[in-house]
This record gives structure tokens, sequence and C-alpha cells, in this order.
């Protein structure tokens, strides 16, 4: 298989309200937006990867959808989201595998995992002998 391009579809219960949570809370870049002024889709840049929020789903269907987002300083990120109203669900710490991670959600319930990848870390070294 050949893979042309990806993207991850979030289909929330309340559409205006999760698109404008990315947009202006979290402040993704819009990459397109498509549809009728009632069903507007949105796609958002997401680092090297592309978010849809587009369509809805029923308010009994619990989103399972889990987005791990690398940031570069963890703490002050949720301190500007709380400062703008958005519940931490964790602060920040150092999880065994030496990743640091904070969690929110989005007003859809959407769990976002806020990740900062230490300088020292092995996703940012090269740990093959030469």
């Amino acid at each position: 298989m050949e893979i042309l391009s990806s993207r991850v579809l979030l289909r929330p219960v309340n559409l205006p309200e999760t698109q404008a949570f990315y947009r202006d809370v979290l402040g993704l870049a819009i990459a397109r937006e498509f549809g009728t002024v009632e069903h507007r889709g949105v796609v958002f840049f997401l680092g090297n990867g592309l978010l849809e929020v587009a369509g809805s789903r029923a308010a009994v269907e619990q989103s399972s959808l889990v987005l791990w987002l690398q940031v570069s300083d963890v703490q002050a990120e949720l301190l500007r989201l709380a400062g703008l109203g958005v519940t931490i669900s964790r602060e920040a710490r150092t999880e065994p595998w030496g990743l640091i991670e904070g969690w929110i959600r989005d007003p859809d319930g959407t769990k976002i995992v806020l990740v900062q990848v230490p300088a020292d870390h092995p996703i940012r070294r090269d740990v093959r002998e030469i």
C-alpha cells in the first residue's frame, strides 16, 4: 500500500464549539475549510499531520480518540490553557519512559496529551553505535 496522504478525523457532538477550541484556544492553523455554512468542516495543521473536525456523532457515543501533541514546554502550555479556562486533567509530570506529559480534554471530551521531549531523551538523539 502506498499512502499518499492521511489525517485524523474527529466527529464531535458540538461541531462549532469543538472547532472553536482547536482554532481559538489551542491556536491551530487552518489547512482548509469545506462544506456548507451549516456543515462546515475544518482541517487543522497538527505538526506533521492534519486533524479534520467535521460531521458529528451522537452525544451518547463517547470519544475514544486520544491526540498526542508534542510541544516545546508542557508546563507553559498548561498555564496558558488554564488562563483561557481549559481544565487541566493531569498536571505535567515525567513519565517512566522519560517524556513529560500533561493532559487536557477538548469540549467534546477528547483526551489530548501534551508531550515535551527532554533534550537527553532517545527520541532526540541517535542511539546507534557508529
